[in-house]
């Protein structure tokens, strides 16, 4: 069995994806300094796919502690790469922490990378790369502008150090993939998204709102451009978005990928509003949600949805879950986890 590393296992796509690659068979281990994440996960994990993966706590933005890593597990065949800060408004308040643990932990991984044998490598990137985009759908054409935030900004820093990384070693094969937003739970509700402190992103806020942890939700703007004055987004399925990661990096086990730096929308190709998302969650779960339309947010996009077209005829993936799947995914992971 092949071992992967999956830095940030135990965060929320993370642990999704280390399920579904226990499920084909990989060996997996997890780096995760858990600043934003619980051990617990690993229980979680263990439940779903009746083995436990081998996990280290560690620093990434500690050169020292990755080099030893590395040192002790020289037979790694992939690594993906998911530890990193990710909340867009936290990074305009706080950009050098993201600098620091966005941008340092990759080139310190990617270093070490490129004394492996196998150096195949799949990075967690973002739509957010594209900025506000000039058309929608957004396909792998549209042009990089100029990033509406400091995450943004790391994402795109991100891939062009990838970038040039195999540029000059013809060895590495890499591959971003362009999330647009996930959400939702694995469906057995053993792991799901579990935010440190008050959540950053939509759906927790929803969920923890519904279940009377939060007073209500603030909705950032709802004078834009859009159907309904709310920002439009493409939510993807997080267990969608987890097989994604898997299908790429058997892509490039097999030498299937046609160069050696390659990047895949991954989405659904549908926006909705965040009014919509709401009324999502509103029908699936039964409960009427308390909600309050603010000024918008700095950073924000006002709307993204995939073209998802080369993903899914190169890669051959394509999403399966809906919208309300995913609400209601999410919802019987928030009653389970407050249950405890």
């Amino acid at each position: 069995m092949m071992k992967i590393l999956v830095t940030g296992g135990l965060g929320f796509i993370g642990s999704h994806t280390v399920v579904e690659l226990q499920n084909v068979g990989f060996d997996v281990v997890i780096i995760d300094d858990l600043s934003n994440s619980s051990v617990e996960v690993i229980d979680g994990i263990t439940t779903i796919t009746n083995k436990k993966p081998l996990f280290e706590k560690l620093d990434l933005k500690i050169k020292s502690e990755v080099k030893d890593f590395f040192n002790r597990h020289n037979d790694i065949a992939g690594v993906i790469h998911f530890a990193a800060s990710k909340a867009v408004g936290e990074s305009v308040n706080d950009p050098l922490k993201y600098y620091e643990n966005n941008i340092n932990a990759l080139i310190y991984v990617l270093q070490e990378l490129t004394k492996l044998n196998k150096k195949n490598f799949i990075f967690s990137s973002s739509c957010t790369v594209y900025g506000q985009a000039d058309e929608l759908p957004i396909t792998e054409n549209a042009h990089v502008k100029p990033a509406e935030s400091p995450y943004g900004n790391t994402k795109q820093i991100g891939e062009e150090i990838i970038r040039d990384t195999c540029r000059a070693n013809g060895d590495v094969n890499a591959i971003a993939l362009r999330y647009f937003n996930p959400i939702g739970a694995h469906p057995t509700a053993e792991i799901g998204e579990l935010p440190v402190g008050v959540p950053q992103n939509l759906v927790p806020y929803i969920t923890q709102t519904a279940i009377g942890i939060r007073e209500k939700l603030s909705v950032f703007g709802g004078d834009y451009a859009t159907r309904d004055g709310t920002c439009i987004r493409d939510y993807i399925h997080v267990v969608d978005l987890a097989k994604a990661h898997v299908v790429a990096l058997q892509r490039l086990i097999g030498s299937k990928n046609d160069s050696n730096f390659e990047f895949f929308n991954l989405g659904t190709g549908t926006g909705s509003s965040v009014l919509e998302a709401i009324q999502s969650f509103e029908k699936v779960s039964g409960k009427k949600l308390k909600y309050q339309i603010e000024d918008r947010r700095e950073g924000d996009v006002i709307s993204a949805y995939a073209e998802t077209s080369k993903a899914n005829n190169i890669l051959g993936w394509k999403t399966e879950l809906t919208l309300d799947d995913a609400m209601a995914s999410a919802w019987k992971w928030e009653q389970k986890i407050r249950n405890k």
